[in-house]
């Protein structure tokens, strides 16, 4: 049986095949409180971010992953149909080289306007040079806060692991094990960054107090996995 298991790795390794890797959650998760947003085989708990059902084309779910397919066409945003007040958001993306996505939260209703978690490829994306001080890289809050400096992407074509965590006013970004972001929502500080952004104009930006998780689809193969949520 050994002998077997070992040559079906060997087989496995130089054909190429990959195993699917189906989200789940451990006991500990669990009595933590965690839930699965994607359960890795279908759509359910997600729409389109216009209120319409999961799009047809443009998103795909294959192997445990949940991923942007442009060679479908355009799908548009997706997102949870429940939302979330106080949360710790978990979850693992790849990009393909020059991709440009995002995660969102406190997203206004029917629509996609919400402080974004970036997801780009700083080196081959050209709009990881635009904005302000580097507020357009990855794992930046969108168009108003840079990620720290000493951040650690992994790079395109593997896994990266976000963590994104809200509990009142208080919001952190994580990438790889590192908080990267950190701020308080409708501070003096906040708002005069709002302010000369690109959402000065948006009414009620940011002030949403319950909100569904937000998945970017911006034209570009991008893949999620093991998306799991937990109310604080």
């Amino acid at each position: 049986m050994k002998r077997l298991l070992f040559l079906v790795t060997i087989c496995a390794f130089n054909t190429g095949i990959v195993f699917a890797q189906q989200p789940t959650l451990t006991k500990k998760e669990k009595k933590e409180g965690w839930q699965l947003l994607f359960d890795g085989k279908t759509a359910d708990g997600w729409k389109s971010a216009n209120g319409k059902p999961f799009p047809e084309k443009g998103w795909e779910i294959k192997d445990g992953v949940l991923q942007s397919n442009p060679a479908s066409g355009h799908g548009g945003d997706i997102v949870t149909t429940q939302a979330f007040k106080d949360f710790e958001l978990s979850l693992e993306f790849r990009i393909a080289k020059g991709a440009n996505s995002g995660i969102k939260y406190y997203v206004l209703p029917n629509s996609s306007l919400g402080l974004e978690y970036q997801i780009i490829d700083d080196i081959n994306h050209p709009d990881a040079a635009h904005g302000m001080q580097g507020n357009r890289k990855q794992a930046a809050l969108y168009d108003l806060i840079p990620a720290a400096a000493a951040k650690k992407n992994k790079p395109v074509g593997e896994w990266n692991q976000v963590r994104i965590i809200s509990k009142g006013t208080h919001v952190e970004h994580w990438l790889n094990g590192n908080k990267v972001v950190e701020f308080e929502r409708g501070s003096a500080a906040f708002k005069a960054l709002v302010a000369v952004s690109k959402y000065k104009d948006i009414k009620g930006f940011s002030e949403v107090t319950e909100t569904p998780i937000l998945l970017q689809e911006h034209g570009d193969a991008v893949a999620f996995r093991n998306i799991k949520i937990k109310s604080l």
